[in-house]
Parts: C-alpha cells; structure tokens; sequence
C-alpha cells in the first residue's frame, strides 16, 4: 500500500550491520569560510574518523548561505546527501559541524533510518577508546554522559512507532525516558564524585612534585604535533607516540637533566584539536592543570602541516580558556625534517622567536635546551653560605637541587657558595653570610 510505514530495520540483519561502519562525510562552506578552510576541516575530520575504523566511501562539502534550524542543511541538499549516502551503502552520514539533539533526530527520521553524527561524538569515542588512566576514564565518561543526556530523546525514537498516539501509551514511553534521564544524572553525579577524589589525588602528587623545587615545563599544542615524540626524545621516556591523532591522552611527567647537570620536570598533556567538544574542555580542565599550573609552556607546532598557524591559535585560544594564557611560551616549530626552506622561512616570519627542530634527526635541541637552561635560571640566586653541621640535612637539599660553585668544611659547618633556584631561596637565605 502506498501509505504504509517503511519496515522498521533489524539491528542483527548482518547488512544493516555493514552498512552501520560505511559512512560518508560532510563539511559545511559558510559564507565567510574559503573553499581551503572547508577542505582542511574536512581532511581533519577523515582522519579522526579514520581512527575509530570506520570506512569512509564519499566525502562531500556543502555550500550554505545560512544554518537549517531543521536539517543544519537546505532542504535540497540534505536530499542529495542521502541519495548518495545510499547509493555508497552507507549506514551513517558524519557532519564536521556539531548537529542539535532535534537535528539528529530530523535526519534519522526523514533519512528514512541512516544514523546522523556530528564531529563531537566522533572525537569523543576516539577519547574513549584511548583513556587508559582512571582520571583519563572518568573524565571521558563524564563527557559521553553530558554529551548522551540532551540526546537521551533520540534512543526512544522506537516508541513513537510503537505507541500509536494514545495518551496513556505516550506518558508510559516518557516516563521511561525520564527515568533513563534521571539514571543518567545520578551516574553524571557519581562519576564526578569520582573524579573529585582522583583530582584531589593528582593535587596531592603536585604538591609532592613541587616541594622537589624543580622548575616545571608542560608541553601543549595541537593533537599529533610531536608532543610525546619530544618528551621521548629529550628524556628516554616511552609515552607512546603515533602518527595519528589523540596517540596519548594521559599527561605524563618526567625529569630532565640538562647539560649544565641542573633538573627540571618535563609534561607531556594531551593534544588539542579544532572544534574540540566543550564537554571535553570542561572535563579534561583536570588533565590541563598541568598546563596552568607549570613555569613555561612549550608550545609544539607541527611545522610541516599546512594548517599551522590555525593550529597554533587553536592551542593558545584553549590555553586562555583553561586559565594559562598568560604562562611564558617557548615556541617550537617541528618536523623540520618534512619541509623545505621556504617553508621554514615563511613559519618563522609568522612565530617570530620560535625555534625549528626535528625530534626525528636532533635538529634544534641543542637550542632548546639552552633555552631551557636560561628559563630554568633566569631567577636564580648566587648565595654564600654557611650550614652548621648540625643541619646537615639542609646540605644534602641544597646539593640536591643548586649548583654548587665552591665549599669548604670547617669544626662548625660548612661554607658554599651556591646558584640557588628561586623555589629554595626562601629556605636558604636565613643561612646566607657576606663575602
């Protein structure tokens, strides 16, 4: 019959199986964006789904000159995206924009059953699927709960067919719904109270890390810059590092002797990306203390991404959003063993005072460490002391943690004269002698 209803699918039909990991992707050309910007957003957002094994058999960019409350697209294109989303045997269609609850569910109603998803649920499984510490866990939980309770209406989408329009029949269904609501924020609840305790966990270890008075560098940039790749390389850790984006989500610390014998503490954090999900933001806020709370920042750059300077502004516009815009920035520009001349002159121009290196051939790191060494020292102070020996755990700290230029033992104590680092002078000046 003409008006009959479309045979609702079978989850278990091993086609509509197949179908559910076949994708095509779509990226949107507002007005005010150039036909490179779109492309790169678009590129990006393959990759990303490229990660979580999903096989991509079409991508498309669509030109709109204002935002569909309904479809996010006109009308018109969002019928030529399921055509071809069919045609492609594709079970989902992948938006780069973030879709509304209700546009999620426009689209799977008047697509005639294809999953609609936007960029933020993409990168979210990919956290899910990386997490590997508790805090990594909580953290992404939270943001998958925050992210699935707005869209809680979509799961239910079956009763509508179910319940044939009775008033009775549509109250049972929302009552259902809202307890499935209610589960999820008495879950949102826990999870945070879980993450209250593993926060209040990593504080406790900072705190311990800061009574060592060793000044402290967190690594931050866009995702697959060579963050871990640097850490690696400048202190024989073994975070993994892959050419793909989010390789690592855990920030990791590690100490750093630089040449002069001096020690500082070195964080890997995790990438950040372009169109990253506020709940994210929000969520990984934890992780990012690291960032606010270190001495300098060292801001990776991929040197050899046509994309870097929107890169590097998304790094430092979530920097602000995190409350460390204003930590000192090293700017390093890596990878320059993928690109020519021209192109390292045209990247200097745009990051003046950055430093090119090469975590692959070595190229660079002998600034940087030097660079690292003036940092470390810029508010040192050369002491003259003199340490009883009855305090001689006081002796043992301070040749823990300064340079020593001279000392000499009498019957009494212990005269050094000593580079101190700003954290320890406080707990040295009361042994301070003159010349």
């Amino acid at each position: 019959m003409a008006d009959e209803k479309p045979k609702a699918l079978d989850p278990y039909d091993p086609e509509v199986i197949a179908r559910s990991n076949r994708a095509i992707l779509v990226g949107l050309q507002r007005q005010e964006d150039t036909t490179e910007e779109a492309q790169a957003l678009l590129n990006e957002l393959h990759e990303l789904v490229s990660n979580l094994g999903v096989e991509i058999r079409d991508a498309v960019v669509a030109k709109i000159r204002e935002e569909s409350p309904r479809h996010l697209v006109g009308s018109g294109k969002m019928e030529e995206i399921v055509a071809l989303a069919k045609s492609k045997e594709c079970g989902l269609i992948i938006f780069d924009d973030a879709l509304t609850p209700a546009q999620q569910r426009n689209w799977e109603k008047d697509s005639g059953g294809l999953k609609a998803i936007d960029r933020q649920e993409i990168i979210l499984d990919i956290f899910v699927t990386r997490a590997k510490t508790k805090e990594a866990v909580l953290q992404v939980e939270l943001a998958k709960l925050q992210q699935q309770l707005p869209r809680l209406k979509r799961l239910w989408s079956h009763l509508d067919r179910q319940r044939g329009g009775g008033a009775m029949q549509r109250d049972a269904g929302e009552t259902q719904m809202e307890m499935d609501q209610r589960k999820i924020r008495d879950k949102i609840a826990k999870v945070r109270r879980d993450l209250a305790a593993v926060v209040a966990q990593r504080a406790t270890q900072r705190k311990q890390r800061h009574r060592i008075p060793l000044p402290t560098f967190s690594i931050v940039g866009y995702t697959n810059a060579g963050k871990s790749s640097l850490l690696n390389r400048l202190t024989g850790a073994d975070v993994l590092a892959e050419d793909k984006l989010f390789a690592t989500l855990d920030p990791t610390t590690r100490r750093l002797k630089l040449p002069s014998g001096r020690a500082l503490l070195l964080t890997d954090t995790v990438g950040f990306v372009r169109r990253l999900p506020h709940q994210l933001v929000e969520a990984f806020k934890a992780t990012l203390e690291e960032a606010v709370q270190a001495d300098y920042l060292i801001h990776v750059v991929d040197l050899s991404s046509p994309e870097r300077v929107k890169h590097a502004q998304t790094t430092l516009n979530v920097l602000m959003d995190i409350g460390a815009g204003d930590r000192p920035i090293i700017t390093l520009l890596n990878k320059a063993d993928l690109v020519d001349e021209a192109t390292r002159a045209e990247a200097i121009a745009a990051h003046p005072g950055a430093i090119i290196i090469s975590t692959i051939t070595g190229e660079g790191l002998p600034r940087l460490l030097q660079t690292l060494e003036d940092c470390a020292s810029e508010n040192d102070l050369k002491l003259n002391l003199f340490i009883p020996h009855a305090e001689y755990s006081q002796l043992s700290k301070l040749y823990a943690s300064a340079s020593i230029l001279s000392a000499k033992a009498d019957e009494i104590g212990t005269r050094i004269v000593a580079v101190v680092p700003e954290r320890l002078q406080s707990t040295f000046l009361p042994w301070a002698v003159k010349n």
